[in-house]
This record gives structure tokens, C-alpha cells and sequence, in this order.
């Protein structure tokens, strides 16, 4: 038997097991010294040891749970195969939207979905898996590791000395304080996947990505959804995007209870309730199960950080400086545990900023990183660079050039014209500082003005970029197009006109 079990036990979770935690796996005879010891093998781990291992390192990964973290086994790989799903099920049953007449889903096609996100899972867990790391020259330990002193770590019995360290232990699903929920089962990002029934009515609370995320997944899919929400929906977010999100929530009859807060949950007639308070009425919410999306932890606990004297907070994580370095000098941490970014694309950044700084006594930043995200609801919202809050707070003034989908004839034939493209920029100059695109493809669209902003492209040059037509992500020539525009003051005009007169 393996140490982990992932419900239901079939063939493609046993497979996932078998990948990244394989039965009967012996941890490795210590080197007498590494070049680099990683703890967590999440993005931010297993790309820190690859990157040193294949520079000629020597490298020790230890992971207690699941090689792959939380991206491979309960966010990023399962949750997009879930929202793949569900947007098939909603454009089947809105087939009339393309005229064509398409029968009912049937309740009893979500255990061939979660098969589905099993076998997809199973399938990319080759990638993270024990026997590749290990024949790229990994040593790989399984169990749980500690801290001895600040050059020493102990897994089990296995003594492991280091040069530099990584510390790259992730985050999990933060759980509120909320009177009676110690009492209740409730899912959580890690296991949510479980499933193999729908729900009849699930409870979200929290409003964020996550929560937003699956919350429409499952509306989609036929369960009867409500979110309750502390302030409004991806607070964070561009006020037009989070606008758009909250009108296809209700259109799509996802229950709403924004600006509320939870008094307390119980057990009532066999059934859970939710007791809040919403505005200046108190509301009582039936739920089959509960769903908590409220936020992340980093996990800091039982390293025996205090050992190798590296400074760390329960809520914030490991504490690091710009160059991902602790407290101790020979110590670095990236990814969730220490980190405000908790992107997989993120961790992966950092991983590289880290085996630089660590090894080669680079100088790299965090806080030069240009970071986009994308939360993946239907429509996705995306974002780079500044938020208009942010460009105040540093004094700067800007504008702003919008377009929305509705005026781009390749989202109107895909039925996809609810969003828009929305690009900041320092007034006076086509310096790029932050975009927000909210769009089916948005995630995708993003990366075009990522690439401007790290390469100091303004809208300028980016007008003159030629987009294939037709498709969706021509709206951001036509931002382009809008700046040029705006260029064009009476003065400039009128000495084109005098220009072209005198012409013959």
C-alpha cells in the first residue's frame, strides 16, 4: 500500500500515486554534501531542483506529500479540467445561441467528468513524477523534513547536509474562523476533486478566484450554487471586469450574498445551515455541503525553522527579502510559502530568480518580475502591471484606452462579445503601466501586453503590430489604434490638411 490515498482508488488516482509517491519508495543514501537542498515539491521546488541538477548541482528534493504540489494534484490541472467540462455542458445546453438543437446533460455525465479530470491528472503527473527527477540526477527523499541547525535537515533517519537551501513548502486552504464549523465537513481545494456525485446544493463561501472559479463550474454543470462573500466578487480586480462577472453570475442563477457576513453554520433538521448577515437582515442559507475558498496558508509548521534561524510568520510565511533570501544567508524560500503572488507561473519565476541568487551570486529581484494572472471563470479576467489604485498611490497620472469585444467581429461570431480590453498608460506617453482584458480567451490575450511592458514596448509601436484577422486578440491593436488616435490634436490635423493641399 502506498502512504497516500486518493479518493475514489481507481485506476488513473492510483496511477497519479504511483507517479509521485510511489509504493515502496526508499529514500536515497545521503551525499556527503549538496549544492542545493529543496523542501516542497511544488512548482517552485521541482523547478529549482532541475534548473541546479542540470547545471551540474548536486541537488536533494524532499517532498512529505505529493511530488507536483498543489498544481498537479489539487488546483491548477484539476480545477481547469473541471471549468473545461463545464463550459462544454453550458454551450451544449445554450446550443440554440448557435442554432443548432442539442439535447439535456443529464446529471448522471458528472462521474465521467471527474474521470475525465482523473485521467488528465494522471496523465501530466508523468511530468512531476519520483523516477524522472531521479533519473535527471535528483536525489529524492520522501518524508518529512526538519531543520536540524542551519546547515543540517533530517528526513526519518536520513541526515542531509546542504550549501544553500530552498524552501519551497507551498501553501493550503486557509480555514476561517467561523462559530460551528469545526463541527461540519467541509471541502476544500484539496478535496473538492473527490467527488464522483454532483452535489445537489453547494454553499462557496468566499469570492475570490478560487471560489468564483468552481462555484460557475458547478452551477454549469447542475448544481444549485450560492456564494457569500465578505465585499464583492475578485475584490481586487478592475471594478468593469468584476461588473461584467457579477451580471453573468446572476444571469447564469448563481445565488449572491456580497457584503455579508457569517454568524455561524450548524447542523439543523438533518441539514447544514448557514446563518448570516447580509446588509441589516439576518439570512438563513440551506446548504447540502460547503465549500471554503477564503484564502491561503503558507505552510511553515514542523520545518524547525527556528533551527537554522530563518524568520518566518504563521500568516505571511517564510519572511524573504527582494532577493528571495531569509534571514539566514544560506537559505532562500520561494512560491506560496513566502510569497504574495500564489501563481504556478509565479513559483516557476521565482524558482529561477532563486538558483541564480543562491549558486551563482546573482543579484535577480523579485520585485522586477512583470506578473499577469488570469482567473478562469467564463469570461476570464486577466491583469498585468499596475491597477489604477496603485498608479495614485505612486503619484502618477494616466489614462486609459478601452475597447470593448462587442466592436470585434471575432468575438461576435464566437458568441463571445461580453468583455473588453482595457490598457493604462503614463499620460503624455505610450508607456504601457497595466491592462486588464476581460475576455473567453483572456488568458491567452494577456501575454502580448506582458511582453510590451517587460520589453518597454509602448502602444505606439504596438499599433504597427500586424494582428491575423479575424480573431479576438486584434482588439488589442485597436487599443493600439485608439492611442494613435487620441494623438491626432486639431493642431496636428490642420497641418496634415494644409499638407495634403498643397500636394500635386
Amino acid at each position: 500500500m502506498s502512504d497516500f490515498i486518493i479518493k475514489p482508488e481507481d485506476r488513473y488516482n492510483q496511477e497519479l500515486v504511483g507517479n509521485v509517491h510511489p509504493v515502496g519508495w526508499e529514500n536515497p543514501q545521503p551525499k556527503d554534501m549538496y549544492n542545493l537542498v529543496v523542501i516542497g515539491a511544488g512548482a517552485s521546488g521541482l523547478i529549482s531542483s532541475i534548473i541546479a541538477s542540470t547545471l551540474g548541482g548536486s541537488v536533494a528534493l524532499i517532498e512529505r506529500n505529493l511530488l507536483g504540489g498543489d498544481c498537479l494534484n489539487y488546483g491548477c490541472v484539476p480545477s481547469k479540467s473541471l471549468i473545461r467540462s463545464a463550459r462544454a455542458a453550458y454551450e451544449i445546453m445554450n446550443a440554440d445561441n448557435f442554432g443548432l438543437t442539442v439535447g439535456e446533460i443529464s446529471n448522471g455525465d458528472f462521474s465521467r467528468v471527474m474521470e475525465r479530470l482523473r485521467c488528465n491528472r494522471a496523465r501530466i503527473s508523468k511530468n512531476d513524477s519520483v523516477a524522472k527527477f531521479s533519473k535527471l540526477g535528483v536525489d529524492v527523499f520522501l518524508g518529512e523534513a526538519s531543520f536540524l541547525d542551519n546547515r543540517t535537515i533530517s528526513v526519518g533517519s536520513k541526515i542531509i547536509r546542504f550549501k544553500k537551501a530552498v524552501i519551497a513548502t507551498g501553501a493550503r486552504a486557509a480555514i476561517p474562523e467561523i462559530d460551528g464549523l469545526d463541527s461540519l465537513e467541509y471541502y476544500t481545494n484539496e478535496t473538492i476533486f473527490e467527488l464522483t456525485e454532483l452535489p445537489s446544493k453547494l454553499v462557496f463561501i468566499g469570492g475570490g478566484p478560487i471560489g468564483c472559479e468552481l462555484a460557475q463550474a458547478f452551477s454549469r454543470l447542475g448544481t444549485d450554487v450560492t456564494i457569500i462573500q465578505r465585499g464583492g466578487l475578485l475584490p481586487r480586480e478592475d471594478p468593469d471586469a468584476t461588473d461584467i462577472i457579477h451580471k453573468v453570475f446572476l444571469d447564469e442563477r448563481i445565488g449572491l450574498y456580497l457584503n455579508s457576513k457569517i454568524i455561524r453554520v450548524e447542523n439543523k433538521d438533518s441539514k447544514k445551515t448557514i446563518l448570516i448577515k447580509n446588509e441589516d437582515r439576518e439570512v438563513e442559507i440551506t446548504a447540502g455541503a460547503i465549500f471554503i475558498g477564503v484564502g491561503r496558508k503558507p505552510n511553515v509548521e514542523k520545518l524547525g525553522l527556528e533551527n537554522a534561524g530563518v524568520e518566518y510568520d504563521i500568516k505571511r510565511g517564510v519572511l524573504v527579502d527582494d532577493f528571495l533570501q531569509t534571514s539566514n544567508k544560506r537559505i532562500y524560500a520561494a512560491g506560496d510559502c513566502c510569497m504574495k503572488w500564489k501563481f504556478t507561473h509565479a513559483a516557476d519565476a521565482a524558482a529561477q530568480i532563486v538558483v541564480q541568487n543562491a549558486l551563482f551570486k546573482g543579484k535577480k529581484k523579485l520585485s522586477d518580475l512583470v506578473m499577469p494572472w488570469t482567473i478562469f471563470t467564463d469570461p476570464e479576467v486577466a491583469h498585468v502591471g499596475m491597477y489604477e489604485q496603485d498608479a495614485i498611490n505612486l503619484g502618477l497620472d494616466f489614462e486609459y484606452y478601452k475597447v470593448d469585444l462587442s466592436r470585434v467581429d471575432r468575438a461576435i461570431v464566437d458568441g463571445e462579445d461580453n468583455g473588453f480590453v482595457k490598457v493604462m498608460v503614463k499620460k503624455g506617453c505610450d508607456k504601457i503601466l497595466g491592462a486588464t482584458v476581460v475576455a473567453s480567451h483572456a488568458g491567452e490575450m494577456i501575454s502580448e501586453i506582458t511582453m510590451c511592458i517587460t520589453c518597454g514596448v509602448g502602444l505606439r509601436k504596438l499599433s504597427g503590430v500586424i494582428h491575423p484577422y479575424p480573431t479576438q486578440a486584434e482588439s488589442i491593436k485597436r487599443i493600439a489604434g485608439e492611442f494613435s488616435k487620441s494623438r491626432l490634436t486639431p493642431f496636428v490635423k490642420m497641418l496634415l490638411a494644409w499638407w495634403l493641399r498643397i500636394q500635386r
